[in-house]
């Protein structure tokens, strides 16, 4: 095994600080870490140019740390509601391992693994960690984990852009703490009611029962599947370009006509991931924003088009109202009794508009597991240049794996029909 980590200290001063409850967002994913137990890392390890210095690491913590107020804020409760503390200056730790004989980009990936088994403690512990691996004297890799609860995706890809270039020029929009004195001010209060009222009225009108009860009891009970299909992503392009649709709606209303095929159930409820980054002041924070709205898509015609047509309707809501605070429609959904664990999460970037080359589809299961929890069922479109891939999360309580590897397929199926 590799020798214990040395530890160096890195102060940070950034140009803010101050306490209040959590943003929309950050109540969304503070949720998420608290049922499922996870402190939701995301990151991983990338290997560093010769001769980077430890000087030079430091220098790209310390960045992070002070320009971004999330990075720098622990959670404390007032009651049962979780409160932001932003600091304005501290010190966080940076891990420097010597792998000795081992392969270091192994012992990056060990660190990451034993990061992610752990769970963080939000009211002491910075939410990112970040550690060097070094071999024969000179660094290698880099390990670093960031907390959902800092940022979403989109957020990551402007932090990665400022730090690249070491953007000095004060932070673009509206911070957290901002975020939450506008929510909770009149004009955020008469959205979050609105918002409440189309959950309810959507609720209202729908069966309880989204998934049949599996028939047979599957274990592990947690499942990540893989889906890959170059036929499907060509498909969604022709249909984009045919209806004026973006291709992040064609395959959602693939995927709610392979919900409707599968099991059943009609209207099809999906809880569509919303970026929410075209309100005013949004575009480019660093932070997490994206929240899951819900739509109910009437989804029992065999005709594809007009599927995508009633999709066209029904998103337009859907994106409107995926801004809200969590506990109230948490509220909402607990006084319904109603499963609507069904997830849709285009999380593509720039690869989306890259050439696809058409070829054989594949479905692999990944991992199988008891712990941590996934919801019924979760659905992302991946970032993978030339072709087209689904990462698939359930709980095989709800869904059988077999059920979520046919809805996958059904879903190609529709697409190019």
């Amino acid at each position: 095994m590799p020798a214990a980590p040395e530890r160096v200290s890195v102060e940070f001063e950034g140009e803010s600080g101050g306490e209040g409850p959590l943003s929309w967002g950050q109540l969304e994913n503070w949720s998420a870490i608290v049922k499922q137990g996870t402190w939701l890392p995301l990151g991983g390890v990338k290997p560093l140019p010769p001769g980077t210095t430890i000087d030079e690491v430091k220098g790209e913590l310390r960045y992070l740390m002070s320009r971004y107020e999330p990075m720098r804020t622990l959670i404390t409760h007032e009651g049962d509601a979780p409160v932001q503390v932003v600091h304005r200056s501290g010190a966080i730790d940076l891990e420097v391992v010597d792998a000795g004989e081992h392969d270091p980009a192994h012992v990056a990936e060990d660190l990451c693994e034993a990061w992610r088994a752990k769970m963080l403690d939000f009211t002491t512990e910075w939410p990112l960690k970040m550690a060097v691996v070094t071999h024969h004297g000179e660094l290698t890799h880099m390990a670093v984990l960031i907390s959902h609860l800092v940022t979403d995706a989109a957020g990551a890809m402007t932090m990665l852009r400022e730090v690249a270039a070491r953007t000095g020029t004060p932070v673009d929009g509206l911070q957290p703490l901002a975020q939450a004195h506008w929510q909770a001010s009149p004009a955020g209060q008469r959205h979050n009611a609105a918002a409440q009222r189309y959950w309810q009225n959507i609720l209202d009108t729908v069966p309880r029962e989204r998934f049949p009860k599996p028939a047979t009891t599957t274990k592990p009970r947690y499942w990540h599947g893989e889906f890959t299909s170059p036929t499907l992503g060509l498909a969604a392009r022709h249909w984009a370009a045919s209806t004026g649709l973006d291709s992040s709606t064609v395959l959602l209303a693939a995927f709610a006509g392979a919900l409707h095929r599968v099991f059943g159930a009609d209207p099809v409820l999906i809880r569509p991931m919303v970026s929410n980054r075209f309100r005013p002041g949004l575009a480019n924070v660093v932070c997490t924003l994206a929240q899951a709205g819900l739509l109910s898509l009437p989804a029992d015609s065999a005709d594809f088009a007009e599927l995508l047509g009633r999709a066209r309707r029904v998103t337009t809501a859907a994106y409107k109202y995926a801004y809200f605070h969590h506990t109230g429609v948490q509220r909402i959904i607990d006084a319904h009794d109603v499963e609507i664990g069904c997830y849709f999460n285009d999380r593509r970037g720039p690869s989306r508009d890259e050439p696809i080359e058409p070829g054989e589809s594949a479905f692999r299961w990944v991992t199988a597991q008891d712990a941590p929890t996934f919801e019924p069922l979760f659905v992302h479109v991946d970032d993978v240049p030339g072709t087209l891939r689904l990462s698939l999360y359930l709980d095989a309580d709800h869904v059988a794996p077999d059920d979520a590897e046919r809805i996958m397929r059904e879903m190609e199926h529709l697409a190019k029909a």
